[in-house]
């Protein structure tokens, strides 16, 4: 994380909305997956919403540790837990929240073909200009840094962490989540959750 770092908070009925627009677009095209695969974690609420949206019954998740803090991916993404469904011949959607700098989705896909699938499509709901694996269906380009409603506690831990807990850094850290849209009372309640606190309730900036 560094000091110019940039918030974005999507709201969970935004993401539905999105969701929604990108089910409709897949739905318009002539491609029809067999199975839907989410890159777990970032992916998994995605996929739920999206095999509800395209009635597909068939998904698994695939786990792929791609950062190890804000703003800092790996150099190389590990793949921790692998494909556990014969995919033989089929066709693949495969789901996660963002794409940075594309290196997730690249070795998710190779695990897929090297598994036996036909096709592999990939969709998202943000992109970062900086990938390197555009794909292909996708919401929204953003440099900014994306905390999604499944992560937010995370986030904050990560942010008191990597400011190792000053304050003056911390709270201008925590104020911008709140100018990023993340309501002050949720913050307040997720602070008083961890063991390590601000010295001073930052909600009131």
């Amino acid at each position: 994380m560094t000091n110019n770092t940039t918030y974005e908070i999507p709201t969970w009925n935004q993401i539905y909305k999105m969701l929604l627009q990108q089910a409709q677009k897949i739905q318009k095209t002539p491609y029809q997956p067999d199975i839907i695969i989410g890159i777990a974690q970032g992916g998994t609420i995605p996929t739920r919403i999206l095999t509800d949206l395209l009635n597909t019954k068939k998904t698994t998740t695939i786990t792929i540790k791609s950062y190890t803090n804000i703003a800092q991916p790996n150099t190389q993404p590990t793949l921790t837990h692998p494909l556990t469904i014969p995919i033989n011949n089929k066709k693949i959607l495969l789901i996660d929240d963002i794409t940075d700098t594309g290196q997730t989705l690249k070795t998710a896909k190779q695990h897929l073909t090297k598994k036996g699938a036909t096709e592999t499509k990939t969709a998202t709901l943000y992109t970062k200009p900086t990938t390197q694996t555009t794909p292909d269906y996708t919401e929204k380009t953003t440099k900014n840094w994306i905390i999604f409603p499944w992560e937010i506690k995370e986030t904050i831990q990560n942010i008191l962490q990597t400011t190792n807990n000053k304050q003056q850094t911390t709270n201008n850290e925590l104020a911008k989540l709140i100018k990023a849209g993340l309501p002050k009372q949720l913050l307040k309640q997720i602070l008083k959750t961890l063991p390590e606190k601000p010295q001073n309730d930052p909600t009131h900036l």
